[in-house]
């Protein structure tokens, strides 16, 4: 297994930043072993059946598909989420909206959560698996995404409200107490949506000419849907903090802020209603 994994992260080391990580998931996923194993026996021999799916799974990895729809799903807040091409595929600094919504309805008692473009559920998921009180709401304009994030909530045993809406579209006359949001926020024009995140639903990623169209309309509309002092956290590009803030204090939130991620980029806007 070792010269399989050898080989394998020479083919990839031009187009994976973790070239040696991908190979050893994917001969573990080929192998139905752990990859503890592929790591702890790299003296192992494999049978030709796992040979040729490894060298399949890998020429797909080389074409830039991500290793969590060749596995078919991707751990997020320690929860393993199952994850298709409907869906996006939860990041690693994502982790900190649910952070950050978990500070704010801390000493909240109820709570009402809504999660605009759930996706796979990650960041619905995440908030009702540590706070299995509050009334978690999910929406998502794709009913193949709201699949995804069905099944996911029916194996982690977590129950959360799951609807089909553009946004806001079916919520007339509800409110909350917290509204989050991982919207789509790259600009249309950045190639990377047409080489590594071309995999990806593009619905869940292009954000418009400067990335902001969807972030406008959450905005927008989320202050008649919260609360009194009310929070609303939406996650967006690092070059984007700014105009972001600009966008709620222009729409009458009041304690607009901007939360880093953990190499200090802007990241999660945060304000609350008036």
């Amino acid at each position: 297994m070792g010269q399989l994994v050898e080989s394998a992260t020479r083919t990839l080391a031009a187009t994976s930043d973790s070239p040696r990580l991908d190979a050893e998931l994917l001969l573990a996923a080929a192998a139905g072993i752990s990859r503890s194993t592929v790591i702890a026996f790299p003296e192992r021999a494999v049978g030709a059946d796992v040979r040729g799916t490894f060298e399949r799974l890998i020429a797909q990895r080389r074409g830039d598909v991500p290793v969590a729809y060749l596995l078919g799903q991707r751990e997020f807040f320690s929860l393993k989420l199952e994850v298709d091409p409907s869906v996006l595929v939860p990041r690693p600094e994502t982790e900190l909206i649910v952070e950050a919504a978990l500070d704010v309805i801390a000493e909240m008692e109820p709570v009402n959560v809504l999660d605009l473009g759930t996706g796979s559920g990650a960041i619905a998921l995440a908030i009702k698996h540590e706070r299995p009180r509050a009334h978690v709401t999910a929406v998502d304009s794709s009913a193949k995404a709201l699949a995804v994030a069905a099944r996911n909530a029916a194996a982690l045993d977590v129950d959360v409200e799951l609807m089909e809406s553009d946004w806001f579209g079916a919520l007339d006359g509800r409110e909350f107490d917290v509204i989050v949001a991982n919207p789509p926020y790259v600009r249309s024009d950045d190639p990377a949506l047409a080489s590594t995140l071309r995999h990806e639903p593009a619905s869940a990623l292009d954000g418009g000419p400067d990335g902001l169209d969807a972030i406008r309309i959450i905005v927008e509309k989320a202050i008649s849907h919260l609360q009194p002092n009310g929070y609303l956290l939406v996650e967006h590009g690092d070059d984007q903090g700014a105009a972001v803030r600009e966008l709620a204090k222009h729409a009458g939130y009041r304690n607009v802020s901007t939360l880093a991620d953990l190499a200090g980029r802007d990241r999660v806007l945060i304000a609350s209603a008036p």
